[in-house]
């Protein structure tokens, strides 16, 4: 249900025949299944991404495992292959790999996760890059304390520096930049500026060579939040995918905007 409902919700959007759409239906089904997002209250953009990546992931993974079922023999086969990919993996998914090394004995080992958006921290509350947040993300961390991990060399607990390192790069890459963060028992915003480009982000530093080979991107959209925690109001920026004019959708107005104003100091989610 929630994927035909954004079948219809793209065919409305490129039909062109409207001014705006609203998503209202396809809102209301996803609201069935996520009731946190059919409340009128505000909730958060980058939660709401995901549960429709894995909505649309589930519906469209099943439709394939029937197809499968048609033209391969071997049931458990297409099984297999059904229940791990879908147009939105084939898109958003990527992988990182986590080499995690004991301290004690240096016995280092491999942790693959997949991932559909990376969250990345600010490390500035005044101003910042990208690339800055990005080096962040991926620079060496060691796991001390209630961290440690359990070596299996040497069989005990103990302190371990883990690095991360992309190994599959996405056709299309989603930053979260966050934003929120804890100070005790309190929730504030960061209203960094953080300046991102708008083609020719390179993830060859943070890329294996033997995975990643083409890993330039050019930016695709944003989503702006402007206001406070609880009191805000969400925007997007998209660059049309056929005359690479940029567009600003705020409710009911679109309109068409120049590259320069793409760079807000409200960007919470980057589309590459």
């Amino acid at each position: 249900e929630s994927v035909t409902a954004f079948g219809w919700l793209m065919s409305d959007m490129w039909l062109g025949e409207f001014d705006c759409v609203s998503p209202e239906v396809f809102h209301s089904v996803l609201g069935k299944r996520y009731p946190t997002f059919s409340k009128r209250t505000q909730q958060d953009a980058q939660e709401f991404l995901i549960c429709v990546l894995n909505e649309l992931h589930e519906g469209l993974k099943k439709v394939r495992a029937q197809l499968c079922k048609r033209c391969i023999s071997d049931a458990k086969a297409s099984r297999g292959s059904a229940s791990e990919t879908s147009i939105i993996t084939q898109l958003f998914e990527g992988q990182l790999s986590y080499d995690i090394m004991c301290l004690e004995c240096k016995t280092t080992i491999d942790r693959p996760e997949s991932f559909t958006v990376l969250s990345l921290p600010i490390p500035s509350k005044r101003a910042c890059s990208l690339q800055d947040c990005l080096k962040c993300f991926f620079q060496q961390d060691i796991l001390t304390w209630n961290n440690q991990i359990q070596c299996s060399w040497c069989g005990t607990k103990q302190d371990a520096a883990v690095k991360a390192t992309i190994i599959k790069a996405p056709q299309i890459i989603i930053f979260h930049l966050k934003r929120f963060e804890w100070q005790g028992k309190h929730k504030r915003k960061l209203s960094t500026d953080i300046c991102y480009p708008l083609s020719n982000l390179d993830l060859s530093p943070y890329s294996s060579p033997r995975f990643c080979k083409d890993a330039e991107y050019s930016l695709c959209a944003v989503v702006n939040h402007s206001g406070f925690l609880d009191d805000g109001h969400y925007t997007a920026f998209c660059k049309h995918s056929v005359t690479k004019n940029w567009y600003s959708f705020d409710d009911a107005q679109i309109t068409k905007i120049p590259n320069s104003t793409v760079q807000t100091d409200t960007a919470y989610l980057l589309f590459y």
